[in-house]
C-alpha cells in the first residue's frame, strides 16, 4: 500500500479519543467507514456518526483498523494541516471591484490568491459567488446540510451579473439561491454596492427578486466598493460620497419598512460605511437583528459603542477629576483608528475619560498613504503608516490598536510589519485589542493600574 495515501494528521489533541486510541501526529487517516476522504467535508459528515470505524496508516505502512463508539458530532481530536484537505478552488471571476486586482506589488504571495470555495464559505464564513460550483457540488452541500453559506449576490439581474463579474455563467445566481434555501440551507447574502452600476433601480430589482425567496435566505448586507490608487488598467468606476449615501440609506430604509411588514425582519442591511460617509446616524442596536453580518462591517460601530458604554457602567465613578488624579497618576494612552471612523472613536474617547477622569485618551485617525487615502476602514491600515502618523508623537507609552489591523491570529499587518517592529521603533507598547468594547475598557483599567505600581 502506498505511503501516500490518506491525509497527514498534524496534531492530535490532549485528552481525546484519538489519544486515548494512540493516534499520533504524523500518522495518515485513510477512510471512515470505508468511505476515502477527499476534503474535510467529507471528513466532517462521515465522523459525525455516533458509531464509526476508521482506518490509520503509521509512518512504517502498518494500517489499524479502529472501531469508535462516541455521542453524535463528537470531535475526536484530529486536525491537518491543510484545513480542508484539498486545494481551495481558485476564483474564475474578474470583478470590476475586486480588491486584490487593486493590491500593489511585493506584498506577500497569500495575499493575491482569489479563493472562490463553497467549502470556505461554511468553513471560515468566506463569500463566495457559486459560479465554479457544479450542480453536483450544490447536492453534496445539501446532503451534508452545510448551512449557513455565505454568497456574493452584487445582482439579480443576469447580464448585470455577468458583466460585474466578467463571467459568461455568472448569470443563474437566484434558481442557485433557491435550490439551496428550498433545501433547508441558510444562506447570508453579499451585494458590493458600485455607483451607477447596482444601485438605484437595479438594487430595487435585486431586493424585490430577493423578497421572493423564502426565509432561508436570512439577511443581505450591502458593501460600498473600495478602490486603492492602484487601478491602472482596471474599470472607471466613482466612490459614494455624502449625497450618494444619504440617498442610499433613504432608499434602503423603505425597503427595511416593507421586509419587516412582509418577513418579520429587516432583511437588507447597510454597512457602517454608508452611515458616516453620509454623516448620519447609525442604527439603533435592535434593528440590527443579532449582527448576523459584522463580518461585512455591518453593526460594528453600533455593536462596538453599546459595549463600552455597557462596560463603563460597571465601573466605579470617581467625582472629579482633582480626586482621580490623587488616588491614580494622570496616564496617556494612544487610540489608533481608519479615517472613516475617527469621529466615532473621539466620541468615545470622551465618554471613556469623564468615567475614567486620571486616563488622556488621544484618538489618531490614520491616513492610508499605503493603498490610498480613499481607504478609510482600519482593517486597512498598514504597519508602516502607523509608524508614520505616530514617530513625531509625544509621550507615547502606550498605542492600543484594533485586532483587525493584524493578519488573524498573527501579529504581522498587511505590508508584513509587525506588533514587534512598530513597538521597537515607536518606543512604545503596541498593544492589539478585540474589537469588543470590554476589551478595550479591560485594557484601559489594566494600564491605568499599571502605572500606579
Amino acid at each position: 500500500m502506498s505511503k501516500d495515501r490518506g491525509h497527514i494528521i498534524s496534531k492530535v489533541e490532549a485528552g481525546s479519543i484519538a489519544e486515548e486510541l494512540e493516534i499520533e501526529a504524523g500518522d495518515r487517516l485513510l477512510t471512515i467507514n470505508g468511505k476515502e476522504i477527499r476534503d474535510v467535508l467529507d471528513f466532517l459528515f462521515y465522523s459525525g456518526d455516533d458509531e464509526i470505524e476508521i482506518e490509520v496508516m503509521k509512518p512504517d505502512g502498518e494500517v489499524w483498523a479502529l472501531e469508535i463508539e462516541k455521542d453524535f458530532y463528537e470531535e475526536i481530536g484530529i486536525e491537518f494541516g491543510n484545513p480542508i484537505l484539498d486545494d481551495a478552488k481558485h476564483c474564475h471571476n474578474n470583478c470590476i471591484f475586486c480588491f486584490i486586482d487593486q493590491l500593489p506589488k511585493g506584498m506577500r504571495q497569500s495575499l493575491y490568491f482569489k479563493d472562490d470555495d463553497s467549502r470556505l464559505s461554511f468553513l471560515q464564513g468566506n463569500y463566495v459567488t457559486l459560479t465554479n460550483v457544479k450542480d453536483q457540488d450544490l447536492d453534496r452541500m445539501i446532503e451534508y446540510q452545510l448551512s449557513p453559506v455565505n454568497v456574493s449576490i452584487h445582482t439579480t439581474n443576469p447580464e448585470l451579473r455577468k458583466q460585474m463579474l466578467n463571467n459568461r455563467f455568472a448569470g443563474d445566481i437566484l434558481s442557485r439561491l433557491k435550490k439551496l434555501t428550498d433545501n433547508r440551507i441558510e444562506v447570508n447574502g453579499q451585494i458590493v454596492l458600485v455607483p451607477g452600476v447596482n444601485d438605484g433601480a437595479e438594487l430595487d430589482r435585486t431586493l424585490s427578486d430577493l423578497s421572493k425567496i423564502g426565509p432561508n435566505l436570512v439577511s443581505v448586507a450591502a458593501v460600498p466598493v473600495g478602490m486603492t490608487k492602484f487601478r491602472e488598467g482596471l474599470a472607471l468606476l466613482t466612490l459614494y460620497d455624502q449625497k450618494s449615501a444619504s440617498d442610499l440609506i433613504d432608499q434602503v430604509t423603505q425597503w427595511q419598512v416593507k421586509f419587516l411588514e412582509q418577513r418579520g425582519n429587516r432583511f437588507i442591511h447597510l454597512s457602517d460605511e454608508f452611515y458616516l460617509t453620509a454623516k448620519r446616524e447609525v442604527p439603533t442596536y435592535e434593528a440590527y437583528e443579532g449582527f448576523r453580518q459584522l463580518e461585512n462591517g455591518v453593526g460594528l460601530i453600533r455593536k462596538f459603542g453599546t459595549e463600552v458604554s455597557s462596560a463603563l457602567e460597571q465601573v466605579p465613578s470617581m467625582p472629579n477629576k482633582e480626586s482621580a488624579n490623587a488616588l491614580l497618576p494622570m496616564v496617556t494612552v494612544d487610540l489608533v483608528t481608519g479615517t472613516l471612523a475617527g469621529d466615532f472613536m473621539a466620541s468615545l474617547a470622551e465618554a471613556i475619560m469623564k468615567r475614567l477622569p486620571n486616563l488622556e485618551l488621544r484618538v489618531h485617525p490614520i491616513v492610508n498613504r499605503f493603498f490610498g487615502d480613499t481607504i478609510t476602514v482600519a482593517g486597512l491600515v498598514t504597519g508602516a503608516d502607523l509608524f508614520e502618523t505616530l514617530k513625531s508623537k509625544q509621550n507615547l507609552n502606550w498605542v492600543l490598536m484594533p485586532e483587525a489591523m493584524l493578519k488573524s491570529e498573527e501579529t504581522v499587518f498587511l505590508d508584513d510589519w509587525t506588533v514587534a517592529d512598530l513597538s521597537e521603533k515607536l518606543e512604545a507598547e503596541v498593544i492589539p485589542v478585540k474589537v469588543e468594547g470590554q476589551a478595550l475598557i479591560d485594557q484601559l483599567i489594566d494600564l491605568i493600574q499599571k502605572a500606579s505600581t
